[in-house]
């Protein structure tokens, strides 16, 4: 207790040299005054230091982020980390200090600041599920206004809170705006830097100015929604508002999938329905919310594995209640089942791997329990999901509400009887529920094999067009692999580039439409941010991972990126185990340093806590004596070992030389800059940011409301100008409104707004078909093939695109024979037969080779006869062309 006595010296001196110590007489009775006032300054130095130090009862051990219940160790986190004193043989549980327990309680239960923060969330959360995924942009423009004005408030009184003591309300606690500035950087950098690389493809120019900046507003929502998320993980009692929403979101999407399938919900287009075996066999999908079955089945995975781990820390222990195992297992089944009923075969297989990893990453006395979570509520679903497919997902109300609610309560029965008869510890209660295990999941595996079947029969065709997808998506990325086309880049470029007549207004591969709108610098920072994100999660946060990987996993073969939901929710599990890591810390003492280290503490130097990258001791941690034996290799980062597993040591290093990086800059920019400087550069910064999204979103908000005015059948022409007009001037980069707003004006104008739609989107085939028309009216022959020809090369696989080409042109040639021009009306003529040519080309060549022929693209009989007139005016034949033109005259 070096340290502790050499403060104490320091305190008696200091209190000496105020005049607080009176005992300067001679003699005995000074010095025996004295010498009593410093041991009782030692002794209080030493009890402050034990208190701040080292836990009540040295003997004993804690772990935070574990339910604790005798000497099982369930690893349930649901509402956050419980932190519960475990004797081991030393003594009963020790009794906290009054004043600690009553701040600790004060940090669980939060601050009016966290109420209002948390609920924020919850509510823009939300309103993100019931916004169909927040996919389309008109979806999200209502979220980012209602966003960055809670952002605003947020940030207000996060600054006041950062000014106030620490003695003040807990809610506001000024130490932890450093936990802000390293944990909420990892959260908010990401989003941040690829709003940026957006804005400088509409800065510098793309492929799709629109889609560009709708991917920077995107970004732009997903950064806000992430500063928030960091402002709460590390809010007091923010653990339980994240629990909170992640159950509530998880619900309402599971539990509006099921209603909508038994008729008792109307959800427009929440079941798909199609012949095509190939996409569906029992003819109908579950697309819920998100109105897109394959995302949908992977959010639900991601739900139902998150709530797994969950409900398995609850069955590995042996007191749990009943009412606690009731609420871990409720949500099992319903969630299995809407993954079953998704029919997403990537949602299931991405599932199953992350299945896998959370049980491999469970200790061996948790893995039984995790089969027994799983068994029963999956039979249950797959019995469920094999009833509602034989009625294709439309059963009468009465009868469906009754297989969901016998689904569920068999479910709910089933798991409480395995989990009693587990914990019997008569070998033939466990061998019951072992055989009733593999049964249950034979069962499972048999029912879901036997609905399936007819879709695996039919063939893999989407699985090849996804192929072919690909590879025409890498060819297109070679073009720009470092900074990639801009946003919108595949949706507005994949028909100029497509090897066969598929349908895919979607790449079907989150990672190559990232590559394809920012190329390797967007790829580098999503590598980065999730290694970061994936080990802060398995460091603080173990049954968070499999979420994690669902979506990783998934999204790496299907557009779930483009649901910003998908990327809130992963958002969410990261502040989610931020704030388990903060809470964890609040409730431990601090790390130890060189002034408290072995000398002063009985604890050994082998058993301190580990201090991680962010700066902060991680989440999971114990305190033990030397001889006591780690009960969990797996989950203890107490230990000062590091994992040796090569891709997770690459992250360690990566995380080590990001934190450099930051600790130089801010110290550099620290010592340059005055903190006032900070302060208001910081704030105009931020001003700047939110005033500028909400500003734009607004305009572009305003701009949609204009168009939709002017689509309304009863506008007259005069009004719908107006509108038309007020429209492009909000938003020019729109092509639907430049096209609309050009057939309301003459030729000269109508051109001009045209050509500067091709200054925003220089690869969209509308805008030159449009520009043909025009050329076409004008009788302008060559000018209106060459629009035409680049339209074609645009979107050389649409039918309606090559007849309307070969109908405009011959329509052109015949003006310029009424005109008397017959010698432009030759040269026309031979530039359409040169569209025909090529259009019946690529038609021989599509039946020939056999491709997967999704847009339906044929030879049309009025494309031949208009190609043969073309043929002989090209020959010089105009006899029966001048007898229309004289009749016309």
């Amino acid at each position: 207790m070096k340290s502790a006595n050499a403060k104490t010296d320091k305190a008696v001196r200091e209190a000496g040299a105020t005049g607080e110590y009176d005992g300067t007489g001679a003699g005995n009775e000074g010095e025996t005054d004295y010498k009593k006032q410093v041991n009782a300054a030692r002794e209080k130095g030493r009890e402050e230091h034990d208190h701040r130090y080292l836990l009540p009862g040295s003997s004993e051990h804690v772990e935070c982020g574990c339910y604790l219940q005798g000497k099982h160790n369930t690893y349930n986190g649901i509402a956050g980390p419980q932190q519960l004193w475990s004797s081991g043989s030393k003594g009963s549980v020790t009794e906290w200090d009054g004043i600690e327990q009553k701040k600790r309680d004060r940090h669980r239960t939060g601050s009016k600041y966290t109420t209002i923060i948390g609920l924020s969330m919850v509510v823009i959360l939300l309103v993100g599920c019931l916004r169909r995924g927040l996919f389309n942009a008109a979806d999200m423009y209502p979220v980012i206004g209602m966003t960055g004005v809670i952002v605003a408030l947020s940030l207000v009184m996060y600054s006041r809170g950062a000014r106030i003591p620490e003695q003040a309300e807990p809610g506001f606690v000024r130490s932890k705006s450093m936990h802000l500035r390293r944990a909420g950087l990892l959260l908010v950098a990401f989003p941040a830097a690829m709003m940026l690389c957006y804005a400088v493809h509409v800065w510098a120019g793309s492929a799709s100015t629109q889609g560009s900046m709708h991917e920077m507003l995107r970004w732009s929502l997903l950064a806000m929604f992430a500063l928030l998320a960091a402002l709460l993980a590390v809010s007091p009692g923010g653990v339980r508002w994240l629990a909170c929403g992640w159950q509530l979101a998880g619900s309402v999407l599971v539990l509006s999938g099921l209603l909508a399938v038994c008729g008792v919900l109307p959800l427009p287009y929440g079941v798909m329905r199609t012949a095509d075996p190939e996409i569906s066999s029992a003819g109908a999908r579950l697309g819920g919310l998100l109105q897109y079955p394959n995302a949908y089945g992977a959010i639900v995975g991601m739900y139902a594995l998150e709530r797994l781990t969950a409900a398995a820390g609850v069955l590995a222990g042996r007191a749990a209640p009943a009412r606690r195992l009731f609420a871990a297992v409720l949500p099992l089944m319903p969630a299995q089942a809407a993954l079953l009923l998704s029919e997403s075969r990537g949602a299931l297989l991405a599932t199953g791997c992350a299945a896998v990893a959370a049980f491999a990453l469970q200790r061996r006395g948790a893995r039984v329990p995790l089969l027994l979570a799983l068994a029963t509520p999956l039979a249950c679903a797959a019995w469920l999901y094999r009833q509602l497919a034989a009625a294709q997902l439309a059963p009468a109300p009465v009868p469906g509400l009754l297989a969901v609610a016998g689904a569920w309560a068999a479910a709910l029965l089933g798991t409480l009887l395995l989990c009693r008869l587990w914990h019997s510890g008569a070998r033939k209660c466990r061998a019951a529920a072992m055989a009733a295990l593999v049964l249950a999941c034979i069962a499972a595996a048999l029912m879901a094999a036997a609905s399936t079947a007819d879709r695996f029969a039919a063939g893999v065709g989407t699985g090849t067009s996804r192929l072919r997808m690909w590879r025409d998506a890498l060819r297109l990325w070679n073009e720009a692999a470092w900074l990639g086309h801009g946003g919108d880049t595949w949706r507005t470029m994949f028909r100029a580039i497509q090897s066969s007549p598929y349908v895919g207004g979607e790449v079907h591969s989150g990672l190559l439409d990232l590559a394809l709108d920012t190329g390797l610098l967007g790829i580098a920072l999503l590598a980065g941010w999730m290694l970061l994100t994936l080990r802060s999660i398995r460091c603080f946060a173990p049954r968070l991972l499999p979420p994690v990987l669902v979506f990783v996993l998934h999204g790496a073969v299907d557009f779930d990126w483009s649901f910003a939901l998908a990327w809130m929710l992963v958002t969410w599990l990261a502040a989610w185990a931020a704030a388990l890591k903060a809470e964890a810390d609040f409730m431990s003492p601090p790390p130890f340093t060189k002034h408290n280290s072995t000398e002063a503490s009985p604890v050994s130097a082998a058993d301190r806590i580990q201090v991680s990258a962010y700066g902060t001791a991680g989440y999971t941690f114990a305190l033990k004596p030397a001889s006591q034996p780690c009960q969990s290799r797996r989950y203890s980062s107490g230990s000062p070992k590091r994992s040796t597993v090569p891709a997770f040591v690459c992250v360690d290093v990566c995380v080590r030389a990001c934190s450099c990086i930051y600790t130089g800059i801010y110290t550099a920019f620290s010592h340059r800059i005055s903190g006032e400087s900070k302060r208001y550069a910081l704030l105009l910064l931020f001003a700047c940011w939110l005033g500028g999204t909400v500003c734009m979103t607004a305009l572009h908000t305003w701009a949609e409301l204009e168009y939709r005015q002017a689509r309304e059948e009863w506008v007259s022409k005069e009004t719908r100008y107006e509108h038309l007009s007020s429209a492009y001037r909000l938003n020019p980069a729109r092509t639907d409104v430049a096209i609309a707003l050009a057939r309301t004006l003459p030729h000269q104008a109508a051109a001009a707004v045209l050509l500067n739609g091709l200054s925003y989107a220089p690869h969209n085939f509308e805008l030159y078909s449009e520009l043909g028309r025009l050329a076409s009216l004008a009788g302008n022959g060559y000018q209106a093939g060459q629009y035409w020809t680049e339209a074609i090369a645009l979107n050389r696989y649409d039918h309606q695109t090559q007849s309307a080409a070969l109908y405009w042109m011959e329509q052109t040639a015949v003006r310029e024979v009424r005109q008397g021009r017959i010698e432009q009306a030759g040269q026309t003529a031979a530039i359409g037969v040169q569209i025909y040519d090529r259009y019946q080309k690529l038609a021989v060549q599509v039946k020939a080779e056999h491709m997967r022929n999704d847009r339906r693209f044929l030879l049309q009989a009025s494309a031949v006869t208009t190609g043969e007139n073309l043929r002989r005016m090209a020959a010089g034949s105009f006899g029966r062309l001048l007898d229309l033109a004289n009749k016309l005259k």
